[in-house]
């Protein structure tokens, strides 16, 4: 009796079939990406720089402990009540904001809605919140920190721009991204407006050991 062969399979259709398989996964999975804090480094000054002068009342001091416990001005406080501390410090208003370009002093704060307390901070372009955590800090604690800090000066950029343009500052911030030519222009000095009356100056000190 004859031997009968094997038939061969051939294997081409199914390596193309695979290969699209392939480029279809890679096309539509998506990835997970690493969330932080977006920051930009100072640079270091000339050797002839002379640091200005700051008063103490316009530093809000927030330390972090490495039992990842608040100290906010000396007095503990919670994680829950940091974003309205910031917003009363950073909306004081107590004082004059920077001098102009000219020399003149600088004017009081006319949309600032605080206490206007003297023993707070002058003006939001003076008011300075600086941050210090502790080697043995936990890096969630010192991230859940600095949202609370970006949420004050969210709320009272929301705030403003609402009074000013009527528009929050976030749908304010998305429109300028999406628009175009004479349109992103306009919106573009709306944006630094906002972002000059309340800037975010948040400064990080050198972790205790």
């Amino acid at each position: 009796m004859a031997r009968r062969e094997t038939p061969e399979i051939n294997a081409g259709s199914m390596a193309d079939i695979a290969f699209l398989l392939l480029i279809f996964f890679l096309v539509t999975t998506t990835m997970n990406v690493d969330s932080g804090i977006s920051k930009k480094l100072s640079e270091k000054p000339p050797p002839d720089y002379k640091p200005p002068i700051i008063k103490e009342k316009n530093i809000f001091e927030v330390n972090i402990n490495r039992n990842n416990e608040l100290l906010v001005e000396d007095n503990r406080m919670e994680l829950s009540e940091l974003k309205e501390a910031a917003i009363k410090f950073i909306d004081n208003g107590g004082g004059d904001g920077k001098p102009g370009e000219d020399g003149t002093p600088g004017a009081p704060c006319d949309y600032c809605e605080g206490e206007r307390s003297p023993s707070s901070s002058d003006h939001p372009n003076k008011a300075i919140i600086s941050v210090q955590s502790d080697r043995g800090t936990d890096y969630g604690t010192y991230i859940e920190v600095q949202n609370e800090l970006l949420k004050a000066y969210t709320v009272l950029r929301n705030r403003l721009c609402q009074q000013r343009y009527k528009i929050t500052y976030s749908e304010l911030e998305k429109r300028y991204k999406d628009s175009r030519g004479t349109e992103k222009d306009d919106l573009k000095k709306k944006v630094e407006d906002i972002k000059t009356s309340f800037p975010q100056i948040i400064s990080d000190a050198e972790p205790t050991s």
